[in-house]
């Protein structure tokens, strides 16, 4: 019976992954319309993570020890802040799709850093290394990226951070349950407050209803629902599982894209998610041990 429930569980997290921050893409697009780039991603995490940590003090979870509070600020720092943020700043300039077809190589990232913890690579692994890391040089070559080398190195790096700190977590002194969540939340979004204002940023004077729009989507469902189903996932299963969301986030991202914000995608982009996606699979898809 307790691994049906499990089962369920993991079955209803990576659903909340896959297409709630599949469409996160298009929020964060939304959302920087008015908002300056980091100063939304800290707003976002920081009322995600003192709501989630409220809740949770309320219902009796203790507050985390200091060792708890440092691994939980490391994956903080490496995922809301490096990861998301990057996102939010690279998307001023490319659209939520190409964001999200970046983005989608972080299995492959984890991959390679998982074998710092003794994971080895399997050659199927490799292949699908290979292949994804092809279909990135796809979408670069095939002027997605308009010359712009800088983006698309930031969205390789964003990815990689987000991937360095989630196979990182497994092997750091977290707190129990979705403490851990509302931490690393709180560390990330203070870290990104703190870089905003190193960057000028300022409130903005006017934000419109599609902005804040974007912001109640990013808090409640992207934060509080799709990070927390992650950090269960993280918890509950290896960790390049976990990230199978990256497999159906650009599909989705695609999908809404064009749906609500009349993006387009190209040939070379559908080529590229093609090439990044099957890439994935075999990653995803390759007998390894749990790391």
């Amino acid at each position: 019976m307790k691994s049906n429930n499990q089962a369920l569980l993991v079955a209803l997290a990576l659903f909340c992954t896959y297409f709630i921050w599949g469409s996160t893409y298009l929020a964060i697009k939304f959302g920087i319309e008015s908002f300056p780039p980091f100063l939304m991603g800290a707003t976002r995490f920081i009322a995600a993570g003192v709501i989630l940590y409220g809740v949770m003090r309320l219902l009796g979870s203790p507050n985390p020890s200091r060792q708890q509070w440092f691994g939980a600020g490391i994956v903080g720092i490496l995922l809301p802040a490096v990861g998301n943020g990057t996102v939010c700043f690279v998307q001023q300039t490319v659209s939520s799709s190409v964001a999200a077809l970046s983005i989608a190589t972080a299995p492959i990232w984890m991959a390679i850093f998982s074998s710092i913890w003794g994971h080895k690579i399997t050659a199927q692994e490799w292949l699908g290394i290979a292949i994804g890391l092809a279909g990135i040089l796809l979408l670069n070559m095939g002027g997605t990226f308009n010359g712009d080398i800088t983006s698309a190195l930031l969205l390789i790096f964003a990815a990689a951070s987000w991937s360095f700190g989630s196979v990182w977590s497994k092997h750091l002194a977290m707190p129990q349950g979705l403490m851990g969540a509302a931490c690393q939340m709180l560390v990330g979004g203070i870290a990104l407050l703190v870089f905003s204002q190193m960057q000028g940023e300022t409130w903005p004077a006017q934000i419109s209803t599609k902005s804040w729009g974007a912001m109640l989507f990013l808090i409640i469902l992207g934060s509080l629902v799709a990070y927390s189903a992650y950090q269960y996932l993280l918890k509950a299963v290896r960790p390049l599982v976990a990230s199978s969301n990256t497999f159906v986030n650009p599909i989705v991202a695609f999908a809404v894209g064009i749906w609500f914000a009349n993006e387009h995608v190209t040939r070379v982009e559908l080529m590229a998610l093609t090439v990044i996606l099957v890439g994935v699979f075999l990653v995803l898809s390759a007998n390894s041990e749990k790391v």
